[in-house]
């Protein structure tokens, strides 16, 4: 079962949800709620879009049980001044990749949303170099991503963070591996 990361660079957090959230909670459920309804944010992901705060508040209470049972695990990218939420990276294992999919292998899948006025920043060029680390340290060396085909931003950090293109995935989206050495 995957380890939740903890990690820091000069101005962001990434980490579970933690106990410090539920002093929190409510404020969290909006950052959620206005990252994940957000139209320039999910501009290559639309079917993500959440149409309502309730949905939000589903969406926080699946992540932290899905942690809990060895599924997926969320992690929040914090502002380390501010505390507020910029982004969530997503760690999907092969056993819920295996469920969605079919495909010839099943490694770890990466999927991550940031706030639109974070693009630009280097905040996944920063995070995800930091996160096949700690992933490697705890011996998953396949991870995977997909991307939609016109998010040139997406693909561009993936590239730089050692990805390769593989092939298509859909209509819409690319498959990019990278496989690493622990």
């Amino acid at each position: 079962m995957l380890q939740p990361l903890y990690l820091e660079t000069g101005r962001l957090l990434l980490h579970p949800f933690r106990p410090a959230e539920f002093s929190r909670y409510q404020e969290l459920i909006g950052e959620i709620f206005a990252l994940l309804s957000h139209e320039e944010t999910l501009r290559f992901i639309p079917e993500k879009r959440l149409k309502h705060r309730s949905e939000a508040e589903r969406w926080l209470k699946a992540a932290v049980l899905n942690a809990h049972a060895g599924r997926n695990t969320v992690h929040f990218i914090s502002d380390k001044s501010s505390g507020k939420l910029v982004g969530i990276v997503d760690i999907i294992p092969p056993a819920v990749a295996r469920e969605h999919y079919r495909l010839a292998a099943y490694p770890h899948f990466i999927e991550f949303y940031l706030k639109a006025e974070c693009r630009g920043k280097a905040v996944m060029s920063s995070l995800l170099p930091e996160i096949i680390k700690a992933l490697n340290h705890q011996h998953i060396t396949q991870i995977a991503a997909v991307v939609n085909r016109r998010n040139a931003a997406a693909s561009k950090v993936l590239q730089k963070c050692g990805f390769s293109y593989r092939c298509p995935f859909d209509g819409l989206q690319d498959f990019y591996q990278l496989v690493s050495v622990a």
